[in-house]
């Protein structure tokens, strides 16, 4: 068969997944069921201190594997914080890995087992053209990835996303390699969660599911000898991405304003996975391109929940900020699913507009959505002035994976336009 055939078919990735309260005490037995015997245990300081990791530690300790904690993850992470922990899980010789945190611990956790299992210069693996996209040699030692917000999805997909220091831009690695081998999502995780951490991921499995469902569809892609892992809108993507959207358009605002509220916690749990699947088969675009640049260039903003000891953009709220305003964009290139998201997340007066009115619906539903969350509803709201758009925009337009799965073509100037779009 030749490789454009592949255009007609989509696959279908996803890691083992057990899911539901009590899916973290699991963790021994299922590290124990994947051959390990001593493992790397991945996590931040905040979380360290949580009774969640001495659930994890005691599950392990019962089922006979030796663990060393490594909790110096960076929130955010960066380039450094990335090599530093690799350089742990190469010390250490672990034969299995385990992460028990948000996006930013399971992300590093991924690098580091890639880097101590295969070394090589940090920009190899990083995706081109800021660095050379190189694919993993081989396989990587099983990973256990157990969160603890409800929102990055990373514990589905083969992604792990840094800020580049020295480019003050983010970018990532992607393999279907980085895939975890088993993901522990336990809902009762999320309860402690800061109402801040609980809307600025909300809205990362929001656009997650919003981008991949309006992605360009798999069918349209430019042909390739690979099939790349972000292939576009497809049947299986559908699926999880509009189930995500209905239960964050039912439960976000519930989620954010009442931490008693467990039933809306749990669907968000659940909406993250959904759409942590379908992003990591489908593929996200403009929002998350931008956000890049957004978080790699933060100036002074900090946000309640988060460490106070540097500026700091979330990363759910680096991408939804600007996200009305690329959606607006987007929306000429499939007009009908953004009418029709704008519906599932609340936008009730998107059942009666037109096609060429379907940027505006749903740039009105996601800013009613933003403003019920209490999260900043602009770039101007964390720092930033019309005298950025341009570095922006270079911060962008590198993000060539991202942007390639956009409903139209997105050029520097349509960037540029966008971003000044998103400022107030």
């Amino acid at each position: 068969m030749s490789c454009a055939h592949w255009l007609a078919t989509f696959a279908i990735d996803a890691p083992r997944i057990v899911f539901g309260h009590g899916a973290l005490d699991e963790l021994g037995d299922s590290v124990r069921g994947l051959g390990c015997t001593r493992v790397a245990l991945f996590t931040d300081a905040s979380v360290a201190k949580l009774e969640l990791v001495v659930r994890a530690r005691k599950s392990l300790e019962g089922a006979g594997v030796d663990a060393a904690v490594y909790d110096a993850v960076h929130v955010e992470p960066t380039d450094a914080s990335f090599l530093d922990a690799a350089r742990f899980a190469t010390e250490g010789r672990f034969d299995g890995y385990v992460s028990v945190g948000g996006g930013s611990v399971i992300d590093t956790c991924k690098a580091a087992a890639l880097f101590a299992t295969y070394p090589a210069p940090f920009l190899d693996y990083v995706n081109a053209p800021v660095g050379e996209g190189r694919a993993p040699p081989g396989a990587l030692p099983p990973h256990v990835a157990c969160p603890t917000t409800c929102g990055t999805g990373s514990e589905t997909t083969g992604i792990a996303v840094c800020d580049i220091l020295a480019l003050k831009a983010k970018t990532g690695i992607a393999s279907a390699r980085l895939r975890p081998s088993l993901a522990l999502v336990d809902p009762t995780s999320t309860y402690t969660l800061p109402p801040e951490v609980v809307a600025a991921s909300g809205f990362d499995v929001l656009c997650h599911a919003l981008e991949s469902f309006t992605a360009k569809p798999f069918n349209r892609r430019e042909r390739t000898p690979v099939r790349p892992m972000s292939q576009g809108a497809n049947p299986w993507s559908d699926m999880g991405s509009t189930k995500a959207l209905s239960l964050v358009g039912q439960h976000l605002i519930r989620a954010v304003n009442d931490p008693s509220d467990h039933e809306a916690r749990d669907a968000l749990a659940w909406a993250a996975t959904l759409a942590g699947i379908a992003f990591g088969n489908a593929g996200v675009h403009v929002p998350h391109a931008m956000a890049y640049a957004v978080a790699g260039l933060v100036k002074t903003f900090r946000m309640n929940g988060y460490p106070q000891d540097e500026p700091l953009i979330p990363h759910g709220i680096s991408v939804v900020a600007s996200a009305p305003s690329a959606f607006a964009f987007t929306a000429s290139g499939c007009p009908e699913r953004h009418l029709a998201a704008a519906v599932m997340i609340g936008g009730d007066d998107a059942r009666s507009a037109s096609p060429k009115d379907a940027g505006d619906a749903l740039c009105r539903a996601l800013g009613a959505l933003m403003r019920e969350a209490r999260v900043p509803p602009h770039l101007g709201a964390i720092g930033y002035t019309m005298s950025d758009v341009t570095a922006l925009t270079k911060g962008t337009i590198v993000q060539k994976r991202l942007l390639s799965n956009a409903p139209r073509d997105v050029g520097e100037e349509d960037l540029a336009n966008i971003f000044a779009r998103a400022m107030s």
